[in-house]
Protein backbone atom coordinates (compact mmCIF):
# COMPACT_ATOMS: atom_id res chain seq x y z
CA UNK A 1 0.00 0.00 0.00
CA UNK A 2 1.24 3.51 -0.75
CA UNK A 3 2.38 5.61 1.66
CA UNK A 4 1.82 8.98 1.07
CA UNK A 5 2.75 10.73 4.23
CA UNK A 6 4.78 10.05 6.52
CA UNK A 7 5.24 11.75 10.48
CA UNK A 8 3.93 11.17 14.02
CA UNK A 9 0.95 11.77 16.06
CA UNK A 10 1.26 12.18 19.69
CA UNK A 11 -1.42 12.77 23.06
CA UNK A 12 0.26 14.45 25.93
CA UNK A 13 3.98 13.31 25.65
CA UNK A 14 3.82 9.87 23.52
CA UNK A 15 5.23 10.15 20.51
CA UNK A 16 4.22 7.62 17.83
CA UNK A 17 5.51 7.63 14.45
CA UNK A 18 3.29 6.85 11.76
CA UNK A 19 2.29 6.20 7.84
CA UNK A 20 -0.71 7.58 6.12
CA UNK A 21 -2.39 5.62 3.48
CA UNK A 22 -5.22 6.24 1.42
CA UNK A 23 -7.81 4.32 2.77
CA UNK A 24 -10.58 4.72 0.07
CA UNK A 25 -10.03 4.96 -3.83
CA UNK A 26 -11.92 6.29 -6.68
CA UNK A 27 -13.15 3.84 -8.87
CA UNK A 28 -14.51 5.85 -11.80
CA UNK A 29 -13.97 4.93 -15.42
CA UNK A 30 -11.83 7.67 -17.06
CA UNK A 31 -12.35 8.74 -20.68
CA UNK A 32 -9.65 10.49 -22.72
CA UNK A 33 -10.87 13.42 -25.34
CA UNK A 34 -9.27 12.55 -28.86
CA UNK A 35 -9.70 13.95 -31.94
CA UNK A 36 -12.53 12.43 -33.61
CA UNK A 37 -10.65 12.37 -36.85
CA UNK A 38 -7.80 10.61 -35.87
CA UNK A 39 -8.68 9.65 -32.74
CA UNK A 40 -5.30 11.39 -31.04
CA UNK A 41 -5.58 12.47 -27.41
CA UNK A 42 -5.85 16.04 -27.27
CA UNK A 43 -3.54 18.30 -25.52
CA UNK A 44 -4.69 21.43 -23.56
CA UNK A 45 -2.54 24.19 -23.43
CA UNK A 46 -1.84 27.46 -21.13
CA UNK A 47 -2.55 30.03 -23.06
CA UNK A 48 -2.94 33.91 -21.84
CA UNK A 49 -5.47 35.74 -23.90
CA UNK A 50 -4.21 39.02 -23.78
CA UNK A 51 -0.48 38.32 -25.18
CA UNK A 52 -1.76 35.90 -27.27
CA UNK A 53 0.85 33.11 -26.84
CA UNK A 54 1.56 29.36 -25.03
CA UNK A 55 2.81 29.81 -21.28
CA UNK A 56 5.60 27.50 -19.95
CA UNK A 57 4.75 26.83 -15.55
CA UNK A 58 7.86 29.18 -15.03
CA UNK A 59 5.87 32.08 -16.42
CA UNK A 60 2.77 31.42 -14.18
CA UNK A 61 2.11 32.92 -10.57
CA UNK A 62 -0.48 32.42 -7.89
CA UNK A 63 -3.19 35.65 -7.91
CA UNK A 64 -5.73 35.89 -5.34
CA UNK A 65 -9.03 37.69 -6.67
CA UNK A 66 -9.78 40.55 -4.35
CA UNK A 67 -12.50 41.85 -6.73
CA UNK A 68 -13.45 41.70 -10.73
CA UNK A 69 -9.95 41.84 -12.33
CA UNK A 70 -7.61 42.48 -9.66
CA UNK A 71 -5.46 40.54 -7.81
CA UNK A 72 -3.21 39.99 -5.28
CA UNK A 73 0.10 38.03 -5.97
CA UNK A 74 1.16 35.06 -3.72
CA UNK A 75 5.07 34.27 -4.64
CA UNK A 76 5.79 30.46 -3.77
CA UNK A 77 8.56 31.77 -1.33
CA UNK A 78 5.62 33.28 0.69
CA UNK A 79 3.29 29.83 1.04
CA UNK A 80 6.53 28.15 2.18
CA UNK A 81 7.56 30.63 4.32
CA UNK A 82 3.92 30.20 5.57
CA UNK A 83 4.01 26.56 5.65
CA UNK A 84 7.27 25.71 7.41
CA UNK A 85 6.03 26.95 10.87
CA UNK A 86 2.76 24.32 10.75
CA UNK A 87 4.84 21.63 8.74
CA UNK A 88 6.48 19.47 11.29
CA UNK A 89 5.48 16.31 10.42
CA UNK A 90 3.85 15.99 13.56
CA UNK A 91 -0.15 15.17 14.29
CA UNK A 92 -0.86 16.51 18.08
CA UNK A 93 -4.20 15.07 19.29
CA UNK A 94 -5.85 18.02 21.23
CA UNK A 95 -8.93 16.47 22.50
CA UNK A 96 -10.96 13.21 22.57
CA UNK A 97 -14.76 13.05 22.36
CA UNK A 98 -17.44 10.75 21.12
CA UNK A 99 -17.58 10.04 17.62
CA UNK A 100 -21.38 10.04 18.23
CA UNK A 101 -21.01 13.95 18.63
CA UNK A 102 -19.29 14.84 15.08
CA UNK A 103 -22.41 14.87 12.42
CA UNK A 104 -21.53 13.60 9.11
CA UNK A 105 -21.60 15.89 7.04
CA UNK A 106 -18.14 16.72 8.90
CA UNK A 107 -16.10 13.83 7.36
CA UNK A 108 -14.26 14.54 4.49
CA UNK A 109 -11.20 11.95 3.35
CA UNK A 110 -9.98 8.39 5.13
CA UNK A 111 -6.54 7.60 5.91
CA UNK A 112 -5.28 4.05 7.56
CA UNK A 113 -2.32 4.96 9.68
CA UNK A 114 0.65 2.25 10.02
CA UNK A 115 3.32 2.88 12.78
CA UNK A 116 6.23 3.33 11.58
CA UNK A 117 9.22 1.60 12.23
CA UNK A 118 9.30 -1.87 14.66
CA UNK A 119 8.56 0.01 17.87
CA UNK A 120 4.71 -0.42 17.25
CA UNK A 121 3.88 -0.65 21.34
CA UNK A 122 3.28 3.03 21.39
CA UNK A 123 0.87 2.35 18.29
CA UNK A 124 -0.56 -0.11 20.09
CA UNK A 125 -1.05 1.71 23.30
CA UNK A 126 -3.17 4.36 21.74
CA UNK A 127 -5.11 2.08 19.71
CA UNK A 128 -6.00 -0.07 22.80
CA UNK A 129 -6.62 3.44 24.96
CA UNK A 130 -9.39 4.70 22.21
CA UNK A 131 -11.45 1.44 22.05
CA UNK A 132 -11.47 1.14 26.15
CA UNK A 133 -12.52 4.73 26.21
CA UNK A 134 -15.00 4.51 23.12
CA UNK A 135 -13.67 8.04 22.39
CA UNK A 136 -11.32 9.32 19.29
CA UNK A 137 -8.99 11.68 19.10
CA UNK A 138 -9.35 15.37 17.83
CA UNK A 139 -6.26 16.34 15.27
CA UNK A 140 -4.71 19.17 13.23
CA UNK A 141 -2.35 17.97 10.41
CA UNK A 142 -0.86 19.44 6.92
CA UNK A 143 -1.57 17.88 4.19
CA UNK A 144 -0.70 19.52 0.57
CA UNK A 145 -0.24 22.68 1.95
CA UNK A 146 -3.43 22.87 4.26
CA UNK A 147 -3.75 22.46 7.83
CA UNK A 148 -6.43 19.90 8.02
CA UNK A 149 -8.86 18.84 11.12
CA UNK A 150 -9.02 15.42 11.46
CA UNK A 151 -10.44 12.53 13.93
CA UNK A 152 -8.49 9.50 14.66
CA UNK A 153 -9.93 6.57 15.46
CA UNK A 154 -9.64 2.73 15.44
CA UNK A 155 -11.12 0.42 12.38
CA UNK A 156 -11.06 -2.84 12.15
CA UNK A 157 -7.55 -2.86 14.53
CA UNK A 158 -6.11 -0.21 12.57
CA UNK A 159 -5.66 3.51 13.37
CA UNK A 160 -8.07 5.22 10.90
CA UNK A 161 -7.21 9.08 10.66
CA UNK A 162 -10.27 10.88 8.48
CA UNK A 163 -10.40 14.90 8.05
CA UNK A 164 -13.08 16.45 8.61
CA UNK A 165 -14.37 20.16 7.38
CA UNK A 166 -14.26 23.45 9.61
CA UNK A 167 -17.43 24.67 11.22
CA UNK A 168 -16.97 27.53 8.43
CA UNK A 169 -16.53 25.10 5.69
CA UNK A 170 -19.90 23.65 6.05
CA UNK A 171 -22.71 25.71 4.49
CA UNK A 172 -25.91 26.72 6.75
CA UNK A 173 -29.17 25.07 6.52
CA UNK A 174 -30.62 28.44 6.86
CA UNK A 175 -29.50 28.64 2.79
CA UNK A 176 -30.80 26.30 1.30
CA UNK A 177 -34.36 27.60 -0.35
CA UNK A 178 -37.87 26.22 -0.19
CA UNK A 179 -37.42 24.01 3.43
CA UNK A 180 -40.86 23.79 4.48
CA UNK A 181 -41.35 25.52 7.69
CA UNK A 182 -43.70 22.95 9.23
CA UNK A 183 -44.67 19.31 8.51
CA UNK A 184 -48.18 19.61 6.74
CA UNK A 185 -48.74 15.82 6.55
CA UNK A 186 -51.29 13.93 8.71
CA UNK A 187 -51.08 11.24 11.26
CA UNK A 188 -52.11 8.68 9.25
CA UNK A 189 -49.79 9.31 6.73
CA UNK A 190 -46.86 9.47 9.08
CA UNK A 191 -47.87 6.06 10.43
CA UNK A 192 -48.07 4.76 6.87
CA UNK A 193 -44.77 6.09 6.38
CA UNK A 194 -42.93 5.08 9.32
CA UNK A 195 -44.66 1.51 8.42
CA UNK A 196 -42.83 1.51 5.14
CA UNK A 197 -39.80 1.89 6.77
CA UNK A 198 -39.89 -0.71 9.23
CA UNK A 199 -40.62 -3.02 6.23
CA UNK A 200 -37.39 -1.39 3.99
CA UNK A 201 -35.07 -1.80 7.61
CA UNK A 202 -32.26 -3.91 7.68
CA UNK A 203 -28.89 -4.15 8.84
CA UNK A 204 -26.54 -2.48 6.96
CA UNK A 205 -23.87 -4.98 4.72
CA UNK A 206 -22.19 -2.60 2.35
CA UNK A 207 -20.71 -5.70 0.14
CA UNK A 208 -24.46 -6.17 -1.37
CA UNK A 209 -23.93 -2.60 -2.81
CA UNK A 210 -22.44 -2.04 -6.11
CA UNK A 211 -22.16 0.12 -8.58
CA UNK A 212 -24.38 -1.25 -11.67
CA UNK A 213 -23.40 1.62 -14.19
CA UNK A 214 -20.02 1.40 -13.83
CA UNK A 215 -20.60 -2.41 -13.93
CA UNK A 216 -22.28 -1.96 -17.27
CA UNK A 217 -20.01 0.63 -18.85
CA UNK A 218 -17.28 -1.90 -18.26
CA UNK A 219 -18.36 -4.40 -19.95
CA UNK A 220 -19.40 -2.55 -22.18
CA UNK A 221 -15.94 -1.42 -22.83
CA UNK A 222 -14.69 -4.89 -23.09
CA UNK A 223 -16.97 -5.86 -25.93
CA UNK A 224 -15.63 -3.33 -28.09
CA UNK A 225 -12.19 -4.12 -27.18
CA UNK A 226 -12.83 -7.45 -27.96
CA UNK A 227 -14.88 -7.04 -30.70
CA UNK A 228 -18.30 -8.62 -29.47
CA UNK A 229 -20.10 -5.88 -30.38
CA UNK A 230 -22.76 -3.90 -28.49
CA UNK A 231 -24.22 -5.76 -25.19
CA UNK A 232 -27.74 -5.75 -24.04
CA UNK A 233 -28.74 -3.78 -21.21
CA UNK A 234 -31.16 -4.53 -18.67
CA UNK A 235 -34.19 -2.06 -18.98
CA UNK A 236 -34.80 0.24 -16.07
CA UNK A 237 -38.53 -0.24 -14.38
CA UNK A 238 -40.03 3.04 -15.09
CA UNK A 239 -41.49 4.85 -11.74
CA UNK A 240 -45.08 5.80 -12.27
CA UNK A 241 -45.99 9.21 -10.58
CA UNK A 242 -48.28 9.16 -7.60
CA UNK A 243 -49.92 12.48 -7.13
CA UNK A 244 -51.77 11.03 -3.71
CA UNK A 245 -49.23 10.90 -1.26
CA UNK A 246 -51.12 8.22 1.08
CA UNK A 247 -51.71 5.71 -2.42
CA UNK A 248 -47.98 6.54 -2.79
CA UNK A 249 -47.16 4.84 0.58
CA UNK A 250 -49.62 2.30 0.17
CA UNK A 251 -48.46 0.91 -3.02
CA UNK A 252 -45.19 0.93 -1.84
CA UNK A 253 -45.60 -1.16 1.02
CA UNK A 254 -47.88 -3.36 -0.81
CA UNK A 255 -44.40 -4.48 -2.84
CA UNK A 256 -42.41 -4.14 -0.21
CA UNK A 257 -44.45 -6.61 1.78
CA UNK A 258 -42.49 -10.17 2.30
CA UNK A 259 -43.89 -12.94 0.48
CA UNK A 260 -45.98 -15.18 2.21
CA UNK A 261 -46.18 -18.86 1.08
CA UNK A 262 -49.43 -20.00 0.28
CA UNK A 263 -50.71 -23.03 2.24
CA UNK A 264 -51.18 -26.53 -0.09
CA UNK A 265 -54.74 -27.18 -0.03
CA UNK A 266 -55.67 -30.05 2.47
CA UNK A 267 -56.09 -33.25 0.79
CA UNK A 268 -59.62 -35.40 1.29
CA UNK A 269 -58.81 -38.32 3.05
CA UNK A 270 -59.51 -41.61 1.50
CA UNK A 271 -61.58 -44.31 3.39
CA UNK A 272 -59.19 -47.15 4.66
CA UNK A 273 -59.94 -50.74 3.04
CA UNK A 274 -61.41 -51.47 6.91
CA UNK A 275 -63.73 -48.49 6.45
CA UNK A 276 -64.96 -49.52 3.42
CA UNK A 277 -65.68 -53.05 4.16
CA UNK A 278 -67.56 -51.78 7.31
CA UNK A 279 -69.83 -49.26 5.07
CA UNK A 280 -70.61 -52.38 2.47
CA UNK A 281 -71.53 -54.18 5.48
Amino acid sequence: MHTMWKGSISFGLVNIPIKLHAATEDKDVKFRSLHKKCHTPIKYEKICPSCEQELDMKEIVKGYEIEKGKFVIIEEDDLKELGVARENKAVEIIDFIKLSEIDPIYFNRSYYMSPDGANVKAYSLLRKALIDSEKAGIAKIMIRSKEQLAVIRVYNGVLLMETIHYPDEVRKTTDVPNIPQADEVSKKEIDTAILLIDQLTTEFAPEKYNDEYRTELLRLIDAKKTGKGLIEVKEQKQVTPVNDLMAALQASIDKTKPETKKKPAARKQQPTAKKRQTKKA
